[in-house]
Formats: C-alpha cells, sequence, structure tokens
C-alpha cells in the first residue's frame, strides 16, 4: 500500500511551498483525500477551509508562504546588518551576539505554546495577533537608541514570529488536507523559506549599505502590515477547535523550559558547554521540562497530550526535521563565513553566492510532492538526506584556502538546495500525517520547535567545533580556518547520515480509505 495518499477527499500533506508554484492545482473532488479520524469525524474526511469567502485556496497559500518568507528572511537579514549596529550604537561583539540571541530564544521557547493557543483561540486571530507583535517589536527595534532597548525589541520580535509562524503552518495543514496538494504546499513554503534565506542576506547588504541598519527593521513593519491585511480577506476566522479549556501551568513550565535550553544552546556557542551559565541554563531547562511532562499526565485539557507523543511516526519525523536543520542551519553560517573571511569577499556577495542553492531549492520544492507520489514517502525522504549527507561531504572536502566560489562552493551547492526540499517536506509531511483537524496547531508548533532548536543546537555545536579545529593549529590564516570549516562541515554530514539511516524505520499509518495495494510501506514504526 502506498504512504503517500489516500484517493478520495480534497488536498494533502506537505512542507511549505510557495503559491503558483508549477503543477499546483487547487483542491478538489478529485485530489487525494485525507485519512479518516476517530475522534469526531469517524467515518468522514477531514474538512477545514482555511480560505474565506470562497476564494481559492492558492491566494492563502500564497499569504502563508509569504509569511514564511517574511520570518526566514528576518532571521538572516539583521546578520548582515550586525557590524554597522555596533558602530552606530558603540557595542561589542558580545551585545551584539544578544542581537541575533534574542529572537532564537523567544522564537524557539513559544512555538509549542503558539501552535496550541491557535488551535484553541482561533488560527487566524493567533495569526494575526503575531504579526501585529512582530511589527510594533520591528518598529521599537528600527527607532532603539541603544542595543539594550534593541535586545529587547528583538525578544518580541520573536514572539510574534513564534506565534505566526505556528499559526500559518496550522492554517496550511486545515487548508489543505492530507494527500498530493498538501505534498505541493509544504513543497511551495520550503521554496519560500530558501528564497527567504537568501533574500534577507541580500537585502541586508543592500538596504544597509543604501539606507543604514535600521531600514532592515522598517522593512518588517511594512510586511506585517501588508500580511495582515491580506489576512482579513484571505483567511477563515473559524478554524478553531471546539475543544475549551487552557493549560497554564503546562504553557509555562513548557515555554520556560525549553527557553531556557535555547539560552544555554546559545551560550554554549559563546562560553563553551561546560561553562557556568551553559550547564545552569540546561539544567533548569531540563527541571521545568520534567514538571511539564509530570503535568500533562495529571490535567484534564494538556497542552501536549501524552497520547500525542507516544505516536511513533510523529516522534521519529521530528528527531528527522532536527536533524536536517542541525546540518542545514549552520550550513549557510559556515559558508557565507568562508566566502567573506576566506575569499575575502563582501557581505553582499557572499550573500549572493548563496543564490545559487536557493535558486536550486525554488526549483526542485515544487517536484516534491510528484516524486512522493512515484516513489513513495519513505523512499524520497531517504533520497533527500542521502543528497544532504553527500551535498555536506563534497562542500567539507571541495573547501580550499586558495579556491574560489565556482571551485569549491558552486557545485555542492546545487546537490544541497536539491536536498532542502526533499528532507524538509518529507519530514512535515510525516510529522503532521496524523494530525486531527483540532491538532493542527500542535503539529505545527511541534514541528516548528524541532526546527528551530535543531538549527540551534547544529549552529552550537559546529561552531564549536570550527572553533575547536582553528584554535587546534595555533593559527589564524586562511588555511587554518578552512580547516575549521571542514571540520564542521564533516561533523553536518554526520547529521545528515544518521539521518538517511533512520528514515527506515519510518513506517505511515495506512489510510483509511485507501485499498490496500496502494501501501507501499503500510504499518507502523518498529
Amino acid at each position: 500500500m502506498s504512504d503517500t495518499e489516500p484517493t478520495t477527499g480534497p488536498g494533502g500533506p506537505g512542507g511549505p511551498t510557495a503559491p503558483g508554484a508549477p503543477g499546483f492545482r487547487a483542491p478538489g473532488p478529485e485530489a487525494s483525500g485525507s485519512y479518516l479520524r476517530k475522534a469526531g469525524t469517524a467515518g468522514t474526511a477531514r474538512k477545514a477551509p482555511a480560505q474565506r469567502g470562497g476564494r481559492g485556496p492558492k491566494a492563502a497559500l500564497a499569504l502563508l508562504a509569504s509569511t514564511q518568507l517574511l520570518l526566514i528572511m528576518d532571521t538572516a537579514i539583521i546578520n548582515v546588518a550586525l557590524p554597522s549596529v555596533g558602530r552606530d550604537l558603540d557595542s561589542g561583539s558580545a551585545g551584539l551576539s544578544w542581537v541575533a540571541n534574542a529572537f532564537l530564544i523567544t522564537f524557539g521557547g513559544l512555538l509549542l505554546l503558539g501552535g496550541r493557543a491557535a488551535d484553541l483561540l482561533g488560527h487566524r486571530r493567533v495569526f494575526l495577533g503575531g504579526l501585529g507583535v512582530l511589527g510594533a517589536a520591528s518598529a521599537a527595534g528600527g527607532a532603539a537608541g541603544s542595543v539594550a532597548v534593541l535586545v529587547g525589541a528583538r525578544a518580541v520580535q520573536g514572539v510574534g514570529a513564534a506565534l505566526a509562524a505556528a499559526a500559518a503552518f496550522a492554517l496550511l495543514l486545515n487548508l489543505f488536507p492530507d494527500g498530493p496538494d498538501r505534498h505541493k504546499a509544504l513543497g511551495a513554503f520550503a521554496a519560500m523559506g530558501g528564497l527567504g534565506g537568501v533574500l534577507g542576506t541580500v537585502l541586508g547588504g543592500v538596504l544597509t549599505d543604501l539606507l543604514g541598519w535600521r531600514s532592515t527593521f522598517w522593512l518588517n513593519v511594512l510586511g506585517a502590515l501588508v500580511l495582515a491585511l491580506l489576512a482579513l480577506r484571505l483567511l477563515d476566522g473559524n478554524t478553531r477547535t471546539p475543544e475549551r479549556g487552557f493549560d497554564i501551568g503546562g504553557a509555562l513550565t513548557a515555554t520556560a523550559g525549553l527557553g531556557l535550553v535555547a539560552y544555554g544552546l546559545v551560550g554554549a556557542g559563546e562560553a563553551g558547554w561546560t561553562g557556568a551559565r551553559t550547564l545552569g541554563a540546561f539544567a533548569g531547562g531540563l527541571v521545568l521540562l520534567a514538571a511539564f511532562a509530570v503535568l500533562e499526565n495529571r490535567i484534564a485539557h494538556p497542552l501536549v497530550p501524552p497520547a500525542v507523543l507516544r505516536r511513533p511516526v510523529l516522534r521519529l519525523a521530528n528527531c528527522l526535521s532536527a536533524l536536517a536543520q542541525m546540518a542545514l542551519f549552520p550550513m549557510f553560517f559556515l559558508v557565507s563565513l568562508y566566502l567573506q573571511s576566506v575569499l575575502d569577499q563582501t557581505p553582499l556577495y557572499g550573500g549572493l553566492g548563496l543564490l545559487p542553492l536557493s535558486l536550486a531549492v525554488v526549483v526542485t520544492a515544487p517536484q516534491t510532492g510528484r516524486l512522493i507520489r512515484r516513489l513513495g514517502l519513505r523512499p524520497t525522504m531517504t533520497l533527500g538526506f542521502a543528497l544532504l549527507f553527500l551535498g555536506m561531504l563534497w562542500l567539507a572536502l571541495a573547501l580550499a584556502a586558495e579556491g574560489t566560489f565556482v571551485s569549491t562552493v558552486l557545485a555542492p551547492s546545487l546537490l544541497l538546495g536539491v536536498a532542502l526540499p526533499l528532507v524538509m517536506v518529507t519530514t512535515n509531511v510525516a510529522a503532521t500525517a496524523d494530525a486531527a483537524p483540532g491538532e493542527t496547531g500542535l503539529a505545527s508548533g511541534l514541528i516548528n520547535t524541532s526546527q528551530q532548536f535543531g538549527s540551534v543546537l547544529g549552529l552550537a555545536v559546529l561552531v564549536a567545533v570550527a572553533t575547536a579545529r582553528t584554535d587546534a593549529l595555533g593559527a589564524t590564516g586562511a588555511a587554518d580556518e578552512t580547516a575549521g570549516f571542514k571540520a564542521a562541515l564533516l561533523v553536518g554530514a554526520v547529521f545528515a547520515a544518521c539521518a538517511a539511516l533512520l528514515t527506515f524505520r519510518l513506517r505511515l499509518p495506512a489510510p483509511a480509505s485507501a485499498p490496500p495495494h496502494q501501501d507501499r510501506d503500510g504499518g507502523a514504526l518498529e
């Protein structure tokens, strides 16, 4: 039986993808359907439209994918602007690092809460609230007169981004129930994410050079305002679950615990893994997460129902998603640093060096759903992680102190651009395949949290490896820096290899409406 889609009903699962992608079609009676649900929807296909007023799903998907573009662009754009921020506000590297880190900590800590809040309070309401917080905090950042104010604004930006990201992904899951159309939608989402990373780097250089670093924050204000106005016209405001009750204790312990763990991971990249701050943050975070686990088993309306976490497919998919980000996120950072510090390129050209990779993402992402239908979900996922391993290994071996962009980065980056949407879309499909209508926000919060913490952990680990390797050589020349980058990328390749092997354990539950011969993989996790 096929592990990709059943044969009735609209829509299908997939990762974030861009509107108007090649081959995209609106869901209709002929499209693949959803898995049938037992809780409250037994015998009927899931149906939770996210578009409003009869407008087509393409417009809603364009809005949601553009939100992904804005959020990823915001994460990348600040890195290019930081040197100018330091000169303008008279801050050293320690203060500047927290301009970026404050966003990562609140974003990672609040994704789970944002997803559950979207289910209970309404997906469009939380989406609009997140955009409002993001826009207001961006305005405060653009007007900041000190680094302390800027760090505070970035922390609040992370709150808004977490709410908007979790709600946007949940809206996408509601708009495209399980099947091929969700695969295409998730492919568009992934394409916009890849494009956002490069646009953020390029626009960061252009805007900072022409208009100053404050313009990068005002761009967020404009983007959030436009998206909010479109959301009022395009998104259905009645998609919340009828469930009542909110787990305040679970929300506080989970958010604080995840925030402390993120703080520890960020601190580990600066002060080392054995520093008092790092160990204290980890210890406090683990205690709070343990308290969260106890609370969730004792209350009537838990933030994360324990039964959800016992689903083997969901657990494995979230683990794989985190491993993918542990390799991919630091790779962008390390390649940009290599191009600038070793090959002496400007920040603008360093960003443009990642453009071929992003173009490969944009071309590949819309085809991911077709590959899933043809090969099956698990083979496509294995292929993606295998390409990710080969791309990371090739890049590590190609880097050279006397090299050029064409001889070192170009070819392996194209392979990585093909791998990125394959791994992101397939892990998102697997992580959300079991999500009932009232769990879409929760599923989006879990998968986004896994991705965010994979990014932070991967960056901390790989930067630590690169630094340790360079320091061990006792010098700071181009050859020594290159050796550090190569060592870090080889560790990233190990993460990708582990994920590729783990994909063989994936067994999606058979869709209830599909005939037996359609499921190639069938069953549950072994």
